[in-house]
């Protein structure tokens, strides 16, 4: 067992209606001094067995349980699209039980938090309809879309996903959370357009910028090659930011 100590550890969130799967080729593509930890949320990939968590606060309680340990080296958190809004509340839990901080947050494809409003409810469209938005969004498997067997098995989770995006309600009240935070957009997504993203520079500071690459929701599903380099370049500034306040 290597005990050696990371470099960093990165905490990967995924998408709604998704898993690890999409990430599984970021551990051996990013630094291999670092430790990359692709989660799972109950009743998804690994976990497919579990019962699913359709609240965000819940989701984010349960998952901050299951990495709490783990916070023992310099950490970092990515999310996309639902994993995004979910590195947000682990974050904001972390603060108020004063565990350690990280020292870089990665949010991608995820509208920075607004008032409360009614809003699209995607979980609630009607079948054809609702695999129609899924297709033209990309990140869902053209097997699960139409093979009636796969998609009567993932249905259930892409909709209990998609209620717990369309039904959370962040708190007004929320801190600006003391953590470096790089925003990335694909630069054709209309679910999430670059502009929505740089919201999220109110709640976090300092606000590393936002980044934007070629393509659309899932900008990085072919080739995750740009997206990674950038998270490599932004963690590794946070991290030695990190280390030079620490020695001053």
């Amino acid at each position: 067992m290597n005990s050696t100590r990371p470099a960093l550890r990165l905490f990967v969130l995924h998408h709604a209606g998704g898993s690890h799967l999409l990430y599984r080729t970021w551990p051996a593509a990013l630094p291999s001094s670092w430790d990359v930890r692709l989660l799972d949320a109950p009743g998804h990939g690994l976990l497919l067995d579990r019962e699913r968590i359709s609240d965000a606060g819940r989701l984010a309680d349960h998952l901050l349980e299951g990495i709490e340990e783990e916070l023992d080296c310099p950490y970092a958190l990515f999310g996309h699209s639902m994993g995004a809004l979910l590195a947000y509340e682990i974050t904001r839990r972390i603060l108020a039980r004063g565990l350690p901080l990280p020292v870089w947050a990665g949010l991608s494809a995820r509208t920075a938090p607004q008032p409360a409003g009614q809003g699209t409810r995607y979980h609630q469209l009607p079948d054809a309809a609702l695999r129609e938005r899924l297709r033209l969004l990309g990140g869902t498997p053209g097997d699960v879309l139409e093979d009636p067997d796969l998609w009567a098995l993932f249905e259930p989770v892409i909709r209990a996903d998609l209620r717990l995006v369309e039904t959370w309600r962040p708190d007004p009240d929320a801190a600006v959370l003391p953590v470096a935070l790089s925003a990335y957009a694909g630069g054709a997504d209309h679910s999430a357009p670059p502009a929505s993203m740089t919201g999220w520079a109110r709640h976090f500071a300092p606000f590393l910028g936002l980044r934007v690459l070629e393509g659309g929701h899932f900008y990085f599903a072919d080739d995750p090659s740009a997206l990674l380099r950038q998270i490599q370049r932004d963690a590794t500034a946070a991290l030695d930011a990190a280390a030079t306040a620490r020695t001053r």
